[in-house]
């Protein structure tokens, strides 16, 4: 991917054809707008245009960022994995797997996109009303993930990493210690109780393709099930779990484990 010359090939084959118009003259203002906020330029405006618009508005414009949504999330996981490994050099791999998780889940991303100002310049469909609340969150994470792809495939990994220390590197300095993720501490909570592993059941799954929502209920012996919501099966399940964690004082409110 790091290739010289490739953003000046993109910017040549698009620029040209956005440059004159009323919409690459918007375009081309966002992009000075969000050089700004996100610490990078983009040269390919129509990857920029096709990175900020959500798959509701695809009937609409032709484009959807999903692909670099995809794309995204593998590379945004790199390259904070990069920076934690240089950051915390006498972690075990224990520690920097939870400090990762932390840092590329949907709440920090939206909080990083809201940062940026992504709750303006998202394109959504009428069916999409509104990104506040859980919706919001996801919008603004979906939306930062593609940006973060846009950025490697104009510029490799050296255009990705200033973005990650303007953004996530402040983050990950400030972070306290290192917390395993729920589902992991309620099995190791069962464990030391001498129950079986918590079993986790999809109970509902509602919403579009293209904004599913998982209802999950998990099961752990010697605490109330808890039931909870999610984008995802594990992010349901993990949020169920810590429902558990702080209900039985294993984790307290601050987020931190208890004892």
């Amino acid at each position: 991917m790091e290739v010289a010359g490739r953003r000046t090939r993109f910017a040549d084959l698009y620029l040209g054809q956005l440059m004159g118009t009323s919409a690459g003259r918007q375009v081309n203002a966002l992009a000075e707008t969000l050089a700004e906020r996100l610490g990078y330029r983009f040269l390919n405006t129509e990857l920029l245009d096709r990175a900020l618009t959500h798959a509701s508005a695809r009937a609409q414009h032709g484009f959807d960022y999903e692909r670099l949504e995809f794309l995204g999330d593998r590379v945004l996981g790199l390259a904070v994995a990069e920076l934690l490994f240089e950051l915390f050099p006498d972690a075990n791999e224990g520690e920097l797997s939870v400090r990762l998780n932390a840092l590329v889940n949907a709440q920090t991303l939206s909080v990083i996109g809201g940062d940026i100002g992504l709750d303006g310049i998202i394109r959504t469909g009428s069916d999409v009303k509104s990104t506040r609340g859980r919706k919001g969150t996801n919008l603004r994470a979906d939306a930062l993930e593609a940006l973060i792809a846009a950025i490697y495939i104009e510029g490799g990994l050296a255009a990705v990493r200033p973005v990650i220390q303007r953004h996530w590197k402040p983050l990950a300095e400030a972070a306290g210690p290192a917390r395993r993720d729920a589902k992991t501490e309620l099995q190791e909570w069962a464990h030391r109780n001498g129950a079986k592993a918590p079993e986790y059941d999809v109970i509902r799954r509602e919403g579009p393709d293209h904004e599913p929502l998982f209802t999950v209920t998990v099961i752990a012996e010697g605490a109330a099930p808890a039931t909870a919501r999610g984008r995802s099966k594990r992010e349901a399940e993990q949020a169920a779990a810590e429902q558990i964690l702080l209900r039985e004082n294993v984790w307290n409110a601050d987020g931190n484990e208890n004892g």
